[in-house]
């Protein structure tokens, strides 16, 4: 994969991949930006979110599970000393559906984490993460009732 980051001034970068979306990287004033783009390190939790969340939603759809609402929430700290790393995450599957299988929520976190999701196999590496999963029925009065929950 290439792709190629252009400085556009004070701390604004716009960046350029292969699939043709432009991404646009600031910081805050204190450290010469201008706040108008998401942080690198945003970036790469973005990225480690978002390909954990695509791989676990396809092995669910797969499997036929009737899921409405789907989240991946990540909380990463990062050491209070440079180059302020992430020391740790933990991630959270939140799935909400119809009769979704607590069975089928952890067969597709396990293919996830162990065969399909670069970036958390990469990054799995650098530093520890911890995998929560919550799975809420959806009622008909539009309510959701939490039916499982768990640490894989």
């Amino acid at each position: 994969m290439k792709v190629t980051v252009n400085w556009i001034g004070d701390m604004v970068f716009a960046g350029e991949s292969p699939s043709g979306f432009p991404i646009q990287m600031d910081s805050d004033g204190d450290f010469g930006g201008t706040n108008s783009g998401a942080r690198p390190m945003e970036m790469i939790a973005f990225g480690l979110a978002g390909c954990m969340g695509m791989d676990v939603i396809s092995i669910l759809k797969k499997k036929r599970q009737d899921v409405k609402q789907f989240d991946v929430r990540m909380d990463a700290p990062r050491s209070h000393e440079y180059p302020k790393v992430f020391t740790s995450a933990v991630i959270t599957y939140v799935v909400s559906g119809k009769n979704v299988s607590e069975l089928a929520v952890l067969r597709a976190i396990e293919l996830t984490s162990e065969k399909y999701c670069p970036a958390q196999i990469m990054l799995s590496q650098a530093f520890p993460m911890t995998v929560h999963y919550e799975i809420y029925e959806e009622e008909e009065n539009g309510e959701r009732r939490l039916t499982y929950q768990g640490v894989r």
